[in-house]
């Protein structure tokens, strides 16, 4: 056969240079569905995230980069301000929580608070296994989920500052009084500690 043209040497690719290559990301998988509780569960029970009320990707693919604890006790990230919903003791952590969260501890009755300024996209009791249930979404990239509590003081569609107070502790769903408290980026449950202001 005669082709013609320059010669091209063909290489195989090296298996160790294979292996470097990043792996094709499976989940979580997109589309956007109606809210009820079997698509929930559905969301719980396949590992996809599980709050689907997230619409807008962020722009940047890179977790935000911390800022220094403030005076006042905040810390923002990626333009959110944090600080802690509640002041118990952290008696499970997000590695150690099945859900990807921390539960703290504390009485019931106790304040919750809003860990940073948002609007409340879910104020209720229709998620199974989160008792009275606040998600708060702060912009296109943050939700926070606080689970298990007695009271709800806010409801949907109702713009909270940081450090209001939108439910009472407690033990809805729950074996013992505690926050459940989640921060998710883009839908994917992300380490609270990396957020919060260090105590």
């Amino acid at each position: 056969m005669n082709i013609d043209g320059p010669a091209v040497e063909v290489k195989p690719v090296a298996p160790e240079a294979a292996t470097t290559l990043p792996s094709l990301k499976q989940e979580p998988k997109g589309g956007k569905q109606p809210y009820s509780d079997q698509a929930w569960v559905a969301a719980q029970n396949a590992t996809v995230p599980s709050i689907a009320a997230v619409e807008a990707k962020a722009a940047s693919n890179e977790p935000g980069k911390p800022s220094a604890v403030r005076p006042d006790g905040a810390r923002t990230v990626d333009g959110v301000e944090w600080s802690w919903p509640v002041g118990g003791t952290v008696f499970s952590g997000f590695k150690d929580n099945p859900r990807k969260g921390l539960d703290i501890a504390g009485k019931p009755g106790d304040g919750v608070f809003a860990a940073a300024a948002g609007k409340v996209v879910y104020s209720g009791t229709g998620l199974r296994g989160y008792g009275k249930l606040v998600i708060i979404k702060h912009d296109s990239n943050y939700l926070s989920a606080y689970a298990h509590n007695r009271q709800l003081l806010v409801k949907e569609g109702q713009t909270v500052e940081k450090g209001q107070k939108i439910a009472e502790l407690g033990s809805t769903d729950s074996d013992r009084p505690k926050l459940h408290f989640e921060i998710r980026r883009q839908g994917k449950p992300v380490d609270p500690v990396n957020y919060l202001p260090e105590r």
